[in-house]
């Protein structure tokens, strides 16, 4: 089948404690993990030569989006290394504090709730070719998407007026729209603003924002995985009958309610179809798209036997999978502290355990810890992710790390984005990189020994 490139954005939350309690506000915080950044990037907001880009977002929360990537596993590999990025920016500011005596332990989570009710996001983005009119993709995949939550949540402990609950998804009761180029006044499940970051004549950029933040290696992977061959079978017009919602928004919060994933999806035609029902829907008619127009992709074939067993495992006993889904994973942990303490979901301590399952910190996260006690399964390997941190994928990643890797070893100031790449100077040079797929380019080859003999 034809490439593609993937990206993930990820937005994460930081705390500041002292014995438990919130000490220096977030603003601060985040002020200060960044300050290493600003000193050599003179903002806050920077491309890296692995070809990703860190900034600090709005409501304090540090933003990694990964470089262009080739696969959904590469993917993955550089979400975890962006997890890496962020903690040795805590590592560092850590040891600040200490250096300068400021009581306070902060720590970083790659979750999508803060306890002040707010929200914040893990945004998908595929490459797609520029035919006809968008909204037919986006109708046909907002069933799938409300939907992926039975396996792709990253479950939460919910606060409701009639007590405390254990939901499916962390964005679901975040979500009102089906579609919208809004993505904080009324966020959608996809957002539709027209932003390309590549030649607009031939492609766009399809952007979910609905997603979880998975520390799942296999849920993350699974999630964008089926997510791409859903969207390659609208492309190429496989055979798919869309079962269209009543509502997207209240369908979300229904399936993310009921952990069975039979809960029942109200479509537009006044028929109610269980969750893993719609789920199952689209993984038949990607087989029989597969097995018509592509037989012989293996990776593509490898997607959908991940895809058909994990639905049949949920079928069968959700609780089967704690060791690859983060919303099991999860639940097994919280009924396990209830049992040994005696305590009711609306316990304080397991809104901290929720949040703990989220911390990115190697020494301290829990589901870093159910990894090394192998509990729970992993896809990369950690050389794959300490390699990412500085190696760009061979996407148009390349070129921008080539680029910013070239300036800091010629002393050379240089502005960047996600398509231009601009030499500064008394005669400044601008070249644009349209195509996220090529990652070889003779233009930029020149540019980069330019750097050197204009030294």
């Amino acid at each position: 089948m034809r490439r593609r490139v993937f990206g993930l954005e990820t937005e994460y939350g930081i705390s500041c404690t002292v014995e438990g309690r919130r000490g220096m506000p977030t603003e601060d915080v985040a002020r200060r993990l960044f300050r290493n950044v600003v000193s050599w990037g003179r903002t806050s907001n920077v491309f890296l030569e692995n070809g990703s880009r860190l900034y600090l977002d709005v409501g304090s929360h540090p933003e990694y989006a990964t470089p262009e990537c080739s696969s959904a596993h590469e993917v993955v590999v550089h979400e975890r290394a962006g997890d890496r990025i962020l903690d040795d920016l805590r590592r560092r500011t850590q040891a600040d504090l200490d250096e300068e005596g400021i009581a306070g332990r902060i720590r970083i989570f790659r979750n999508n709730t803060d306890f002040s009710g707010n929200s914040y996001g893990s945004h998908e983005n595929y490459l797609v070719e520029r035919h006809g009119e968008f909204q037919p993709l986006a109708d046909a995949l907002l069933p799938f998407l409300v939907t992926r939550q039975i396996f792709a949540g990253a479950g939460k402990v919910l606060l409701t007026a009639r007590g405390a609950v254990y939901v499916l998804s962390q964005r679901a009761e975040h979500i009102w729209e089906g579609v919208s180029s809004a993505t904080t006044r009324s966020r959608p499940v996809i957002n539709s603003r027209d932003e390309p970051h590549a030649d607009a004549e031939r492609y766009r950029r399809l952007h979910v924002i609905v997603g979880d933040s998975n520390m799942s290696d296999l849920v993350t992977w699974l999630r964008v995985a089926s997510c791409d061959l859903v969207i390659r079978l609208v492309e190429e017009g496989g055979a798919l009958e869309v079962p269209l919602l009543e509502s997207a928004t209240r369908a979300i919060r229904e399936v993310s309610r009921d952990l069975s994933g039979r809960g029942a999806v109200r479509l537009a035609d006044g028929r109610d179809l269980p969750a893993i029902e719609v789920q199952r829907h689209y993984l038949e008619a990607v087989e029989r798209f597969l097995a018509e127009r592509h037989p012989d992709d293996l990776d593509a074939q490898h997607v959908v036997g991940e895809w058909r067993r994990v639905l049949t495992a949920l079928d069968r006993d959700p609780m089967s999978l704690e060791g690859e889904l983060d919303w099991v994973a999860k639940l097994r942990l919280v009924q396990a502290y209830q049992d040994r303490n005696g305590v009711g979901m609306e316990d304080p301590r397991i809104g901290m355990l929720d949040l703990a399952y989220h911390d990115i910190a190697p020494e301290s996260g829990l589901h870093q810890l159910l990894v090394r006690q192998g509990r729970m399964a992993s896809l990369v390997a950690e050389d794959d992710v300490l390699a990412a941190m500085d190696e760009p994928p061979r996407t148009r990643a390349l070129l921008r790390g080539r680029f910013l890797r070239a300036a800091k070893e010629h002393g050379r100031d240089v502005t960047v984005d996600w398509v231009h790449l601009k030499l500064n100077g008394e005669a400044p040079r601008t070249l644009m990189c349209k195509d996220p797929l090529i990652w070889d380019d003779v233009r930029v080859d020149r540019l980069i020994e330019e750097m050197a003999v204009d030294r």
